[in-house]
């Protein structure tokens, strides 16, 4: 299956739960609501035509107005690959655990919570593993975290 045909067949199969973006990447890219977020997950690894059966990457950005968690997903099998975004607000960051789907997805979980303060519902190990045990001096990874001892770089335009 070509990029294109990838990005068709998931048009028509997945239309009312992926919108497609126009990223100009090499491998699709489709934004997805948070709250269909597992339901998404465990449908693009259980198609037969597709087996999205491994996560390559998972990981959070703050824009300064919201948080976008990205997923890039691929299949062993049908060698496909493609990428999903979840945009959400700052304010109770929350999103499921896809760890079910993909058992990869501890350690990017427990990395977003961590460092950006979002919530990972039904992970069941939201510990810490990056920053010592008694941290309490906020989330490092947000462009609004300032620290006594964090010295601001210039931002590059």
């Amino acid at each position: 299956m070509t990029r294109d045909q990838l990005k068709d067949y998931i048009g028509s199969k997945y239309a009312s739960l992926m919108t497609p973006l126009d990223t100009g990447r090499f491998d699709p890219m489709f934004e997805v609501k948070a709250d269909r977020l597992f339901e998404v997950s465990r449908a693009l690894r259980d198609d037969e035509n597709l087996k999205l059966d491994f996560l390559c990457n998972m990981h959070a950005t703050d824009t300064r107005e919201n948080f976008e968690i990205v997923y890039s997903i691929a299949s062993i099998t049908t060698k496909l690959r493609l990428d999903f975004k979840i945009v959400m607000p700052y304010q109770n960051a929350e999103i499921d655990s896809v760890q079910e789907v993909w058992p990869a997805a501890n350690w990017y979980e427990r990395e977003m919570w961590e460092l950006f303060g979002i919530n990972v519902k039904n992970h069941g190990n939201l510990k810490r593993f990056l920053l010592p045990d008694d941290w309490n001096q906020g989330h490092p990874m947000r462009k609004d975290w300032d620290a006594p001892d964090f010295v601001r770089m210039p931002e590059i335009q």
